[in-house]
């Protein structure tokens, strides 16, 4: 499983946020490394909520001395018209992360309109299985609670594949070990951790 991490200084001990890649979204990692061939210098990140599209574009932004407005369709679209046009004039890669590029990203100015359908889409789609497990595995590592293979997968097996569900998942698990004070995660703690948060499939629940 290849990961991207972001290059800055953090003080001994920190856990690295790391975007990890798989099918889904190494096209769009592909997409937003090679800003030389992008026919204008502004590229806009997509995909589901949670789905670590800011911290891509975060990543892409250290890397290239870029810079990056988060939500960008909920900004002003005269402050997005200037930012574009900025970024031309300087040569810097901008990163637009929204929820989805125009048309459906509904754009009222027609100059920005123009400017946005030019630029470069890089979309993140729903995790694999393989992606989608690994996610878990760094959120239960980043939170400090030992897990075995096994148990990842039993999990895995039966909640939603998707980045929202991993997370709910994840956090669901964390809030339960600190209450428990119990960092170890074992099948039954997490069935029933599942059970009463409704995160668990009916299908996969007595397998």
């Amino acid at each position: 499983m290849s990961q991207l991490s972001l290059p800055l200084d953090r003080p001994a001990g920190a856990r690295e946020d790391k975007f990890l890649i798989g099918e889904g979204n190494s096209r769009a990692v592909h997409i937003l490394e090679h800003t030389a061939t992008w026919p204008v210098m502004a590229a806009i990140i997509t995909g589901p909520r949670k789905s670590g599209r800011s911290l891509l574009a975060r990543t892409m932004v250290a890397r290239s001395g870029g810079t990056m407005i988060d939500e960008a369709d909920r900004q002003s679209e005269t402050m997005l018209f200037h930012a574009w046009n900025q970024a031309q004039a300087e040569r810097r890669p901008l990163f637009l992360v929204a929820d989805d590029a125009p048309p459906l990203w509904e754009v009222r100015l027609p100059d920005l309109r123009s400017r946005l359908g030019a630029s470069p889409v890089a979309r993140i789609e729903e995790p694999d299985d393989a992606l989608a497990t690994e996610i878990l595995r760094q959120f239960l590592d980043r939170h400090e609670i030992v897990v075995t293979p096994d148990v990842v997968t039993w999990v895995m097996r039966r909640i939603e594949r998707s980045y929202l569900s991993i997370l709910r998942t994840g956090e669901a698990l964390e809030e339960d070990a600190s209450r428990r004070r119990n960092r170890r995660l074992s099948i039954p703690a997490a069935r029933a951790t599942l059970t009463a948060s409704g995160l668990l499939r009916e299908s996969g629940a007595d397998r």
